[in-house]
């Protein structure tokens, strides 16, 4: 059964025109839409070209050019150097999965403070500030932990994939293919 997604139509003045409450909202309304988890698709009005990537980025920018970016230079930069490598097609799927991880640690606590201080949206909150600031530094801690171990598993994977490729065409000869540090130690008789 597949859900029906909200379509908002942007028109060539950069207008959005959401077709569910037959109105126009901003860029804005359209980052509440995600927040409330309600699936929404954007379509240029006169291509009727899916650009729902766009916006969702043109949404993230904005949150990034505010008071606290969530990525830094480093994370950026990378981004930009997997475009057009080999890996780049695994780099989508590996941070989708790390983020969902990343939701359900965070379900988990949610629904453990639940258990023990009840379902008042003020306490959470204040609970959640406070245990943020206090515990911060061992949660952060804990999160780099947890993506040096991913990060290393993923480098692991790509050495090993390199190595398999390079055993599977070390025999045809490609020039300018660096020999596999095994045909180092053992040159062709």
């Amino acid at each position: 059964m597949s859900v029906e997604k909200r379509v908002i139509k942007k028109y060539p003045n950069r207008r959005l025109y959401d077709t569910a409450t037959s109105s126009y909202i901003t860029l804005g309304d359209v980052k509440q839409l995600v927040l409330d988890n309600v699936d929404i698709q954007v379509v240029d009005a006169k291509t009727h070209d899916d650009i729902t990537r766009g916006v969702l980025l043109q949404i993230i920018l904005e949150e990034e050019s505010g008071g606290s970016p969530m990525f830094s230079y480093e994370v950026l930069t990378q981004f930009i150097r997997f475009y057009g490598q080999a890996m780049q097609g695994m780099m989508g799927p590996f941070l989708e999965k790390n983020l969902q991880l990343f939701t359900q640690l965070q379900s988990r606590m949610q629904e453990q403070a639940k258990t023990i201080y009840g379902d008042n949206p003020m306490v959470n909150a204040k609970m959640w500030g406070d245990f943020l600031n206090f515990q911060g530094p061992a949660m952060q801690n804990m999160m780099t932990s947890y993506l040096d171990q991913s990060t290393n598993m993923f480098l692991d994977m790509q050495n090993r994939m390199q190595e398999q490729a390079r055993t599977m065409f070390s025999g045809f000869g490609f020039p300018a293919y660096p020999p596999s540090r095994d045909d180092d130690k053992n040159p062709p008789k």
